[in-house]
């Protein structure tokens, strides 16, 4: 199957959508009126409500909502083939998501921009309000701690485990380095052994660092034999061992950048040229003029004194996003938040569209199968799943897609930053809708593009070294759709980059954005180029999540802290501002530099989706109390669905946290804290479904300010 009749359908089914069913929306369920006040022009503050161009605006909801999840969620869904993933982002987004971003904005912009919670106290109850808020400050410190996850493992250096036993034969060059850390010559190879499995070779394209270390910490015996070895020499590791991978210094650089240029655009249209007819033309051109200036620079940048400083570890780019987080979240929006997330738009967007234009334009073969069933390999899944992930495909594809389809995270923008900086009411179908849509296409050309790889390649990628050994022994659907055979080394040569057992998906896209843009005979020779600036691509779409994010998450701590102290309840109180945005901030770097997101990651797929359930219980109440119970329908549908699928995915991981929780070992303790939270988050949801229910049973009587609309 080729790419270009898949693209084709695509765009129309979302043209369709936006032309016909979010028109309805607009004029039936919403019943948008331009003639209303928005809380942007009621609540105008210059600093958190302030009214925006309806085109910057989508630039920064778009970015705020399209993070980690429309890229990595379908690569790493691919393994059940392309079909699976594929059909649930084309319907899921155009009856389930965009619908939910949509109402939530209208809704919240009849509420006087108020957050979900605080809609769902008034529309619902006093107990749905307080469980949503539980659950919302448990997902947003998870999410972002999750999107942020996926940041560190494109821009931070890692170390790839290499298992005790493994032998590596050294190329016609002696290894170099100190007691510390060797370099070993490009051309080697190393065979990874594990158990009993015959050794896989892996050869090293570039020259790389490794380094092992005895128990007490100190360099191992290891070491001592790699120092003394000549060209040649085979070493049989005797303790487990590390490649060191290093940073993206080019990404690092170019998303740097992209700072002061938004800082340089909001003086620019606010405070140097705020009266010109033409300010937000002049920094558009500006600012997309100097991002793409700076991405071309950042080329020059690996290999310098620069590029050595700019080559960040994992705490490193820890530390550098938690700043940039805790800086962005109380700087008033105009000056940094909304220029930095129109001007990444612009990349976005404009990368998005290049790469449907490459899909259309080389028609690339989906080496993926339309559908993959493990279930022959029962010895290695026993709970179902494949290689990425375990489970079975109903309900763990839902969980594992998230965003592109539909996604929770999404109604905390929707009633968070965006309802405050809307001018008029009409623009929040382009916005709602429009930027939902535009997030399931992102999430299609995801899919696409990782299923171009060959499965060889895909899984030499997705999955550990390690684990690629006893895959290849035990595996029969591996060896079935040839995805124990690749071709990694040619790619690694390719992209100069060493790219086996990057897991994850982050890597797994770029390389398949990558080889797509090279198909065009114009850039064939740019491989290079396109997999860095894939990569820095990625982590900009991430980052933009994790600004928004934590303003959310600070707006709502202050709005918890207020009820117990009136002054951190106003938002612009500055100590208030500070101590929530801290909060925030630490909550998720925490997760990020202490590793544990590792064991959190699976829950974050649950937790997003329950907060989808909260969000249309809202939204679906409102309909109820506002008279347009005729309409509920558009709500009810996908929330019955994405119900069962996220509740079905809960007590499976439940179930699984509980076989495996004790308190006497450091994993065992880790699968009792991963039941606690899921437990705790699967009873707050539930709280608000059956308090949902009895709501529409008994309406209330509609708000003073109508809920959604007030007439036909």
């Amino acid at each position: 199957m080729h790419a270009l009749p898949i693209m084709i359908v695509v765009l129309c089914v979302l043209a369709i959508a936006y032309r016909y069913y979010s028109a309805f929306l607009a004029a039936k369920v919403a019943a948008l009126d331009d003639s209303r006040c928005t809380p942007a022009h009621e609540l105008n503050d210059g600093q958190n409500y302030h009214p925006t161009n309806k085109w910057v605006l989508f630039g920064h909801h778009f970015a705020a909502i399209s993070g980690a999840g429309p890229l990595i969620g379908p690569v790493l869904a691919a393994q059940f083939g392309y079909a699976p993933g594929l059909i649930w982002l084309l319907v899921g987004v155009c009856l389930a998501g965009a619908v939910q971003d949509f109402l939530i904005l209208a809704a919240s912009l009849r509420h006087k921009g108020k957050s979900l919670a605080q809609m769902a106290k008034a529309e619902i109850g006093p107990l749905s309000g307080g469980a949503s808020i539980a659950a919302i400050l448990f997902i947003i410190v998870v999410a972002l701690a999750g999107l942020g996850s996926a940041v560190v493992k494109a821009l931070g250096g890692e170390e790839v485990d290499v298992p005790k036993g493994s032998k590596m034969v050294l190329s016609e060059k002696a290894p170099t380095g100190t007691s510390d850390k060797i370099e070993i010559p490009k051309g080697s190879i190393l065979y990874v052994s594990v158990g009993t499995s015959q050794p896989k070779p892996f050869p090293l394209s570039h020259a790389q660092f490794l380094i092992s270390k005895s128990a007490d910490g100190s360099p191992s015996s290891d070491i001592k034999k790699l120092v003394d070895a000549r060209a040649g020499d085979a070493i049989v590791f005797d303790n487990k061992a590390q490649l060191i991978v290093p940073g993206s210094s080019w990404g690092v650089f170019t998303i740097g950048t992209s700072i002061p240029i938004a800082l340089l655009m909001g003086l620019w249209m606010y405070v140097l040229r705020k009266n010109s007819k033409h300010k937000i033309v002049e920094a558009s051109v500006l600012g997309v003029v100097l991002m793409l200036a700076c991405v071309q620079i950042g080329s020059y940048v690996p290999g310098t004194k620069l590029g050595s400083i700019l080559d960040l570890s994992k705490n490193e780019v820890v530390l550098a996003m938690a700043i940039y987080g805790f800086v962005a979240s109380v700087l008033p929006v105009w000056l940094l938040l909304c220029p930095r997330d129109y001007l990444s738009s612009y990349l976005k967007i404009g990368t998005i569209g290049a790469l449907i234009a490459g899909v259309v334009i080389v028609n690339p073969k989906l080496e993926m199968p339309a559908f993959v069933d493990w279930g022959s390999d029962t010895t290695l899944w026993k709970e179902g799943g494949g290689p990425n992930f375990p489970g079975q495909i109903f309900p763990f594809l839902f969980i594992t897609v998230m965003c592109g389809a539909i996604s929770g995270f999404h109604a905390l923008v929707s009633s968070g930053t965006t309802p405050k900086m809307v001018n008029k009411e009409g623009d929040a179908r382009m916005i709602g809708y429009g930027a939902m849509l535009m997030e399931g296409l992102v999430g299609i050309v995801a899919l696409i593009a990782a299923s171009s790889l060959s499965p060889g390649d895909y899984y030499a990628i997705q999955v550990p070294m390690a684990n690629q050994v006893v895959l290849a022994a035990k595996s029969e659907k591996l060896r079935e759709i040839a995805g124990d055979v690749d071709n990694l080394q040619v790619v690694e040569t390719q992209v100069g980059e060493n790219l086996r057992g990057r897991t994850g998906g982050a890597v797994t896209l770029a390389v398949g954005m990558s080889k797509i843009f090279a198909g065009l005979s114009f850039f064939g020779g740019l491989i290079k180029y396109w997999y860095h600036f894939a990569i820095m691509f990625e982590a900009l779409f991430i980052l933009t999540t994790i600004d928004t994010g934590t303003r959310i998450g600070r707006f709502l701590v202050q709005e918890v802290m207020g009820k117990f102290n009136p002054k951190f309840g106003k938002v612009d109180w500055w100590p208030g501002t500070i101590f929530s945005t801290s909060v925030i901030v630490f909550g998720w770097a925490y997760l990020l530099s202490s590793g544990d997101i590792s064991t959190i990651w699976p829950m974050f797929g649950i937790a997003n989706q329950l907060l989808a359930v909260v969000a249309m219980c809202v939204v679906t109440s409102i309909l109820f109390n506002s008279g347009r119970a005729k309409y509920a329908a558009v709500t009810l549908l996908p929330l019955a669905f994405i119900t069962t699928t996220t509740m079905t995915a809960g007590y499976r991981m439940v179930m699984r946290f509980w076989a495996q929780a004790s308190w006497v070992d450091k994993p065992g303790k880790t699968a009792s804290l991963n039941l606690f939270l899921t437990s705790l988050m699967l009873s707050c949801v539930v709280v608000v479904l059956i308090d949902s229910i009895h709501r529409w049973f008994n309406p209330r009587p509609a708000t003073t300010e109508p809920a959604l609309a007030s007439g036909e």
